[in-house]
């Protein structure tokens, strides 16, 4: 990397981990000053008053929101570094319009969110953890087991990106058929068999989402896209909660068409809705299907790194924007 042009202030915002000593390092070698906001993410408004008191140069943000008001506070700001992969939680537009990069990490977590979704699955067809409440509980019943064959069933991805690929090659593994929806589907998809998301519905035992949050895709599965699917089906959500109206989820679960919802991801998290937690076909996770200890220290490093590139005036190694004014050119303010 080449050295930095001047000394900078970078705010984390957030962090989903003890401590903030790999981001500290990366940063301050490269000679700038670290300030760590609260480890659990704060609202806009919290992050607009920190942004307004150190003035950042860089914003390292995990899940706490940074706003179009957070942006347009600090005049040094330069890049908006996600610590993971979605943008949901950032104000892209408003980066772009005022000449900041925003960057993320798109690659650091394949192995472990797809291991997770088949994890998922796995538990699932196993009854894993429905077995071991009911043994916790002083039930010994095994004829009392419900069963299924992995290689019998259709497992439909919907989302055919890095994650969608490893998934789709994992369960390969497992002689189960395979269907993927995309919007951009490739030409050549060795193992799988891509077809259009109500189609997929339509023939998917198993439905697994590997999606960003959009607008475009928020509550992209609800009561009619459940209700397309075969009745006993299981649900995997291991992108963003957004994905998936709950409420739609916790009636098709209620009334038995579907079986299972296995979800790391919840759209009110950290909140666990009530009627949501007490359906024994729910399989939840708190949101860490991206975490393990390489995964998160890689992600944790890269991101600090992305900061140091922009503010040493170099390019960023996975920008998600093109800001109107390019970075370090002059106050476009």
């Amino acid at each position: 990397m080449k050295p930095p042009s001047r000394p900078g202030t970078v705010l984390l915002t957030d962090h989903a981990w003890p401590d903030d000593s790999v981001e500290r390092s990366v940063i301050e070698e490269a000679g700038h000053t670290l300030v760590t906001g609260p480890a659990d993410p704060a609202p806009a408004e919290a992050i607009e008053e920190l942004v307004a008191e150190h003035r950042p140069a860089g914003i390292l943000t995990c899940w706490a929101p940074v706003s179009a008001a957070a942006i347009s506070t600090s005049p040094d700001l330069r890049i908006v570094a996600r610590l993971g992969v979605g943008l949901d939680n950032i104000a892209v537009d408003a980066a772009t319009e005022r000449g900041v990069w925003v960057t993320n990490v798109p690659d650091y977590c394949v192995e472990e969110v797809s291991d997770h979704a088949v994890g998922m699955v796995l538990a699932w067809t196993r009854g894993l953890a429905v077995s071991d409440r009911e043994v916790r509980a002083g039930r010994w019943n095994p004829a009392g087991a419900r069963l299924r064959r992995l290689s019998t069933l259709t497992c439909g991805v919907v989302g055919h990106g890095r994650i969608g690929r490893a998934t789709v090659r994992k369960l390969g593994a497992f002689g189960c058929r395979i269907l993927a929806h995309d919007p951009y589907p490739p030409k050549d998809a060795p193992g799988v068999e891509m077809v259009g998301l109500e189609e997929l519905l339509r023939r998917s035992d198993v439905v697994i989402l590997h999606v960003p949050l959009t607008p475009g895709t928020h509550h992209l599965i609800g009561a009619e896209q459940l209700a397309l699917m075969p009745p006993g089906g299981l649900l995997v959500n291991v992108s963003r909660g957004g994905l998936v109206d709950t409420d739609a989820v916790v009636k098709a679960l209620d009334g038995g068409h579907l079986a299972g919802a296995a979800l790391d991801v919840l759209e009110s998290e950290p909140d666990v809705p009530a009627a949501l937690s007490q359906q024994q076909g729910a399989l939840l996770t708190p949101h860490i299907a991206f975490s393990s200890d390489a995964s998160v220290t890689e992600l944790r490093r890269r991101a600090a790194e992305e900061v140091v590139r922009i503010l040493a005036d170099d390019v960023p190694a996975h920008p998600c924007n093109t800001p109107r004014l390019p970075a370090g050119s002059g106050d476009p303010r």
